[in-house]
């Protein structure tokens, strides 16, 4: 039920973090990956780890910002390992311990531009791909955060990106039914990235922490279940789901 034996994965933001994880994840249970992210160098280290541990994959470059740079993405995937089965929206970025007041309006852009712009443009011409080929059907998961519902000062505007990448999931989920693919996401709790690290590496770290009623931030490997329970046949009939991963963290702050 969980098998992913020959089904084509496309991560985005894969040369790092969650992506780089994902990736081995996905290709240990069996699936053909196209792995892209703006630092071409890294992808390629990671493709090359992956193939050496028996896996299929490619990798390419792109920017999520640019829609020629996600078609030709898409293209090379596509050229590869032929249509995506599914893709996974996981590039993101964070603008640093910024409030709404310090923040400068490129950092705003750049940071709204990659982790919202960037998963709706992809999302987009993946649609069209599996329309065009006549795919039987298609799966979409993006990868949000509980900061779209618990947040802290400091995390603007990274919380206000993925409050709409979440809400985003939800009306994608009623407006994909009609081409059959479904639109979940998966919202990690405080899981040490280098886009976290600022805070988790923190003097506050230790109190921060406390609040979590597991006490103790997750790890890459607390997803490994949800990430493959929504890309495989076992989530076949979940569609507009947010998968929350987070140690009861949200739990607390009801």
């Amino acid at each position: 039920m969980f098998d992913l034996t020959d089904k084509h994965i496309a991560i985005t933001g894969a040369s790092s973090g969650f992506g780089h994880h994902f990736a081995g994840v996905l290709g240990n249970a069996g699936a053909r990956l196209s792995l892209g992210a703006r630092r071409t160098d890294k992808v390629d280290d990671r493709v090359a780890e992956l193939r050496e541990l028996g896996a299929q994959a490619i990798g390419a470059a792109l920017d999520v910002r640019s829609a020629e740079s996600i078609q030709l993405f898409l293209q090379a995937a596509e050229d590869a390992f032929g249509p995506i089965d599914v893709l996974i929206n996981n590039a993101g970025v964070e603008a640093g311990a910024k409030t709404y007041v310090t923040i400068d309006e490129a950092d705003w852009d750049f940071v709204l531009d990659t982790n919202l712009k960037g998963s709706w443009l992809t999302s987009k011409h993946y649609t069209e791909r599996v329309v065009s080929n006549q795919q039987s059907c298609g799966n979409i998961i993006n990868i949000s955060s509980i900061t779209d519902t618990r947040t802290i000062k400091g995390q603007f505007p990274y919380a206000v990106s993925k409050g709409a990448l979440t809400r985003m999931t939800q009306v994608m989920a009623l407006e994909a039914a009609k081409y059959n693919i479904r639109v979940n996401a998966l919202a990690p709790g405080y899981i040490l990235t280098d886009v976290s690290r600022l805070l988790l590496e923190s003097e506050q770290s230790p109190e921060f922490e406390k609040g979590i009623p597991m006490r103790r931030y997750g790890e890459f490997e607390d997803l490994d279940g949800p990430l493959l329970l929504l890309a495989s046949d076992a989530s076949r009939y979940m569609t507009g789901s947010i998968v929350v991963v987070d140690g009861g963290h949200i739990c607390a702050s009801l």
